[in-house]
């Protein structure tokens, strides 16, 4: 039997990434950021408080970089979270390159995206950017020998809420596509 929880957002677990910016004077700052979502095939969106710092910088210039974070450096990515641009100083706090859209493309992150606003939405004190991608990056062995990326390999780390939890991506379960055909065939519809 179900039991009724309240009015709560339960799609989570969600890709935990660092956002990285570039505030009009060129101060680099991060952020560790898991509201993000796809909004069509060629769109996403991300969601922070207007209070942030971060948030600043994407209003300033309209443009940041996603990187996807991976086991290999999510406490350093959790640190990002836990202090505010501010009152310090997270210019350090990766080794980063600016890509070609002149965002921090950060050395750890198997997969960096180069963004660039096109709308806004402000919702309970939230800026909901629709966004552009200017440009992927991911690490060669990341992607499989028909040019895709392997999730297998590239093992994104999800957050959890209302736990506060980081979790690991698993193996593939199936095809998609093919589990639905095998299912009708299998049940004759």
């Amino acid at each position: 039997m179900k039991q009724n929880i309240g009015q709560k957002v339960a799609l989570y677990p969600t890709p935990a990434t660092v956002v990285g910016t570039i505030d009009a004077e060129g101060k680099i700052n991060f952020m560790l950021l898991a509201h993000i979502g796809i909004v069509s095939h060629s769109k996403i969106l991300i969601s922070m408080h207007s209070v942030h710092q971060s948030d600043k910088a994407i209003q300033a210039t309209k443009k940041f970089s996603i990187n996807m974070i991976d086991e290999s450096f999510v406490a350093q990515a959790d640190y990002a979270g836990t202090v505010s641009g501010a009152k310090v100083d997270k210019s350090g706090l990766f080794e980063y390159h600016l890509g070609e859209a002149g965002t921090p493309v950060i050395e750890k992150s198997p997969l960096v995206m180069e963004c660039e606003v096109i709308d806004t939405y402000v919702i309970d004190g939230f800026n909901n950017y629709i966004c552009n991608i200017l440009n992927t990056y991911v690490e060669e062995e990341m992607i499989d020998e028909k040019g895709k990326l392997d999730y297998e390999k590239l093992k994104p780390v999800l957050f959890e809420m209302p736990t506060y939890k980081y979790l690991r991506t698993g193996e593939v379960i199936g095809d998609c596509v093919k589990m639905g055909k095998a299912y009708a065939a299998e049940a004759g519809i």
